[in-house]
């Protein structure tokens, strides 16, 4: 069995956001951070970067926050840019305020627009970042979308087609799956990531989205009593989930217009 990888506590601490190597010198000499509820005096200590020891240890009497390869799953408010430059509202600023200073970053999963809310994943896990994002992956993404004008009939057919062409492109959509919720809602299912798909996929049959919401990615879903703007930290059961019904990327099949 290999042995778990190793980090000195100050800069276990100040990856995660806590303060500079210094700040937390001083911090530990005021009796801040504990271990099994004994104050720790020498943070220059290796020490093992599993669960299990930082389940042992707090700061300011709260348990530290999650190591490295965290992934949260977030109820994004309309308004709230997925950007960690732009002016105005980012998702970013919805997390404490030293989660902001963590290294590795954390990272929106994809990103929904500005008017886009619902299910949202971010992650300080590169890997599994590019694995949920990856174009052969092909992880359906459920929306709910609430049209300016009536449904015709034919968009389930169109959309499930797998030759609906968007303007601009070169390539056409693979099957996506619509669920008519009423006249003017839809439940929309995709398993592509192309730039406003959603909204850009009524458009090209006549309709407008007033209104959209990501409800689940995979086999997760977004829990209903999550509030907008708040977040959970996701469990190794709820990360699987994400995968579920996912076939492997080099088993993909394509669309009808591409088997042509």
């Amino acid at each position: 069995m290999s042995k778990a990888p190793a980090l000195r506590l100050d800069r276990l601490l100040a990856n995660l956001g806590y303060g500079s190597r210094r700040e937390l010198q001083i911090m530990a000499r005021n009796g801040r951070i504990r271990l099994n509820g004994e104050v720790v005096r020498d943070i220059d200590e290796r020490v093992p970067l599993t669960s299990e020891y930082a389940a042992r240890l707090t700061f300011d009497g709260e348990a530290i926050d999650p190591l490295p390869g965290v992934v949260l799953m977030l109820n994004k408010p309309l308004g709230v840019t997925c950007s960690h430059k732009d002016s105005g509202p980012l998702v970013y600023r919805l997390l404490p305020d030293r989660w902001q200073k963590r290294e590795p970053k954390i990272s929106a999963v994809g990103r929904l627009d500005k008017e886009t809310s619902g299910l949202l994943l971010m992650t300080d896990d590169g890997a599994f970042l590019h694995q949920i994002i990856s174009p052969r992956r092909h992880i359906p993404k459920r929306y709910l979308a609430t049209l300016d004008r009536p449904l015709r009939g034919d968009e389930a057919e169109i959309f499930g087609s797998g030759e609906l062409m968007l303007d601009g492109e070169e390539k056409p959509l693979l099957p996506a799956t619509l669920e008519k919720i009423s006249p003017h809602e839809a439940a929309l299912t995709v398993t592509e990531g192309r730039y406003h798909q959603v909204r850009r996929m009524f458009a090209a049959v006549k309709n407008h989205v007033t209104a959209l919401h990501r409800v689940s990615i995979g086999g997760l879903r977004l829990p209903e009593d999550l509030e907008p703007g708040r977040y959970i930290v996701l469990d190794a059961t709820q990360r699987a989930a994400i995968m579920s019904g996912v076939p492997d990327a080099g088993a993909l099949t394509k669309s009808p217009a591409e088997e042509r």
